[in-house]
């Protein structure tokens, strides 16, 4: 706030200016989006870059700048001198590249530390964060409904054919059977959710982008998820079961056959199904070596963030 001096000229407060951070995500891939969500609640007193921040969109450039998964915004920003950490947020089957772009930032990779390998080589210099966890990990006492976390990002047209017109409506008609309703969350093709599931009582559809899918998560009863990092780190920090949607695409696939070999999470295969919904859920976590991960994965990269600001390499 501007004070006055004595001759009543407005004059700025005195003091360094707040350093800014540009944060980068795809809203259309779900691993990328809350990562970077998760990652900007620990930023503490670095200030959001707006206006494009320098991304060639108006504005300065910002002090520093966290990018999930996009290679063009990645090299703009080093042209222009910002430091950045590069984030992949989100499983890739075994042999797809990692960053394109990457040379001079510091590369960071999504990885809980439980998750069984192998795993091809990084380039040099290249860290996995451990799990992203969100910022907040209990959940509400009264939790009620089916939360269906969809990613349509990256899926073979004829995989998202299938289930969008076949199986998405069978599960979501039984969720809503089993505890009355059911909120489909999906990060792209939201209109051909929509279409699919259209006039069934009690299924509502939002796109991720428009929703705060961890706040949703605490209030939800059940998690039916497509096979992503973001879902597995959401479910495995508030020890909530989980069931696989059926898998779509070579990654998800082998996120979900990687994660069964650590962890019993079944896949909707059946919606009907008792282990999806009724007692006999069980706790895929208590499974899993407590000592390979903390969940504290996205309060590093924050750390890294912020040491990044104040003095940049």
């Amino acid at each position: 706030m501007a004070v006055l001096s004595p001759g009543g000229a407005a004059t700025p407060p005195s003091g360094p200016a707040p350093r800014r951070v540009l944060l980068v995500s795809r809203d259309d891939e779900l691993d990328s989006l809350l990562a970077g969500r998760r990652i900007a609640a620990h930023l503490g007193e670095l200030e959001r870059a707006e206006d494009g921040g320098g991304t060639g969109e108006g504005g300065p450039p910002p002090d520093v700048a966290l990018v999930c998964d996009d290679d063009a915004a990645t090299r703009r920003l080093l042209d222009l001198g910002v430091p950045v950490v590069r984030l992949c947020s989100g499983h890739r089957a075994t042999g797809a590249p990692l960053a394109a772009e990457a040379e001079g930032a510091l590369l960071r990779v999504h990885r809980p530390g439980w998750l069984p390998g192998p795993w091809p080589a990084t380039p040099g210099g290249a860290r996995t964060t451990g799990v992203l966890a969100p910022a907040r990990m209990t959940r509400g006492r009264r939790r009620s409904g089916t939360l269906l976390l969809l990613s349509l990002w990256g899926a073979p047209a004829g995989d998202t054919e299938a289930f969008t017109s076949d199986a998405l409506r069978q599960i979501a008609a039984e969720a809503v059977r089993r505890t009355q309703r059911c909120q489909v969350v999906c990060d792209t093709g939201v209109e051909r959710v929509r279409a699919a599931l259209e006039g069934m009582d009690g299924v509502r559809v939002l796109r991720a982008a428009d929703t705060d899918v961890d706040a949703l998560h605490a209030g939800t009863e059940l998690l039916l998820a497509s096979p992503t990092l973001g879902a597995v780190a959401l479910a495995q920090a508030r020890r909530a079961p989980l069931a696989f949607l059926p898998p779509l695409g070579d990654a998800q696939r082998d996120l979900a056959d990687r994660v069964a070999r650590a962890a019993p999470v079944p896949v909707a295969a059946d919606p009907r199904a008792p282990t999806l919904w009724g007692p006999e859920r069980p706790d895929p976590w208590s499974a899993l070596d407590g000592a390979a991960d903390d969940l504290r994965g996205a309060q590093r990269v924050a750390r890294t963030l912020r040491q990044l600001s104040l003095a940049p390499l």
